[in-house]
């Protein structure tokens, strides 16, 4: 009986030793196991939307409070994710903190359902749960989801433009106009946007444009002379001239869709500043004004940087250089621009990103898968 007695002493000792009052008094406490679980919308609840309604709000979620000591804030998301998914994958409608309802507007709701698979105007089923934590810890997910039927639009923001890119033996990519090949589009100007601009490195050789990666029409090239572009958009024309670049180096292309006027002419980068990393950054990125999302540089244009399939929020956004603002470029117009200190305005949507630190010159295309 006496070594039992030893045995407890010894335990509580150890017990008392590793929890002093300030680790007790620093650690989240549950008071009970009990979940956050929805309460309202009511499962099976149908929702049909329209991109007229799409800064309405359409409904209210509503849940009850997860159990934890009373002097923590306790942080809430709203998930969904596809019928029977396992929400490994699944995406955010809101988060809150201490507050146990979110109101959810048509376009966002819209957004993820076309994210998770929902095909435009097919009523699809989805799973929502709402999960807890404190601190980014402790997390606790509602044991049971409801289920509610989605009847999405295309989500598509509207985009009036023509993208042009590279294609030739001057230029990354080559000749091959394979839609997984990376070529560099031409960046189109904020205030015209018959004017398209490329500054940046091309090899000796030759230079064409496309414009839908994949196909050959519609296809621009050279005209009369190297001051003239031409078009061509049905089979039976015949191709456009090739604008040729006798000596490798740094040159700027610039063309007018209207007049189809154009100038080549040499590019002094002698003097222009290289930069170790450059990010998107701003209240539409993953990390808001906190942190930038590193763009990829260019191998073939050092001065070149992008980001493939992104997806942005409606917010602002600007690029900067090396992680701080001593280096920093914006612009006024959404999509495509530079030149300015503004914030580009961003509406939500996946966009690949194209930036040019050369000029500040950046392209965003939405509607991306």
């Amino acid at each position: 009986m006496k070594n039992n007695y030893k045995i407890l002493i010894a335990f509580l000792s150890v017990l008392l030793v590793s929890c002093n009052a300030d680790d007790v008094e620093s650690r989240p406490v549950i008071e009970s196991v009990s979940t956050p679980e929805l309460l309202a919308p009511e499962t099976a609840k149908q929702y049909v939307l329209t991109e007229e309604n799409g800064t309405n709000e359409v409904d209210r979620f509503v849940w009850s409070a997860a159990k934890y000591s009373d002097n923590v804030v306790v942080s809430y998301t709203l998930l969904i994710d596809k019928k029977d998914g396992d929400f490994e994958n699944a995406l955010t409608l809101a988060t809150t903190s201490n507050t146990t309802q979110v109101a959810i507007i048509v376009k966002n709701l819209n957004q993820a359902a076309i994210e998770l698979g929902a095909e435009p105007g097919v009523p699809t089923l989805f799973d929502v749960k709402i999960k807890s934590s404190v601190s980014g810890g402790v997390a606790m997910t509602s044991e049971k989801s409801i289920t509610i039927s989605i009847n999405a639009y295309s989500g598509l923001i509207a985009y009036p433009f023509t993208d042009w890119y590279l294609i030739g033996s001057a230029v990354a990519g080559g000749w091959d106009n394979d839609a997984t090949t990376v070529h560099q589009p031409l960046f189109r100007s904020g205030t015209d946007t018959n004017v398209y601009k490329f500054s940046g490195y091309f090899n000796a050789g030759e230079f064409k444009f496309i414009s839908t990666l994949g196909s050959w029409l519609p296809q621009l090239g050279k005209g009369s002379d190297n001051t003239k572009i031409r078009i061509k958009t049905l089979t039976s024309e015949s191709d456009p001239g090739t604008f040729i670049i006798a000596t490798a180096g740094y040159y700027t292309f610039t063309m007018n869709t209207n007049t189809l006027e154009a100038s080549l002419v040499a590019y002094d980068a002698t003097a222009a500043a290289s930069f170790t990393t450059v990010g998107i950054i701003g209240s539409s990125t993953a990390n808001s004004w906190d942190a930038s999302t590193a763009m990829t540089q260019s191998g073939f244009n050092t001065h070149v940087w992008s980001l493939g399939v992104t997806a942005l929020n409606d917010g602002e956004a600007k690029f900067r250089a090396n992680d701080a603002w001593d280096v920093s470029w914006g612009g006024s117009k959404a999509f495509s621009g530079g030149g300015t200190a503004d914030n580009i305005p961003v509406t939500k949507s996946k966009y690949k990103i194209y930036f040019n630190d050369l000029d500040g010159s950046y392209l965003m295309i939405p509607n991306q898968e």
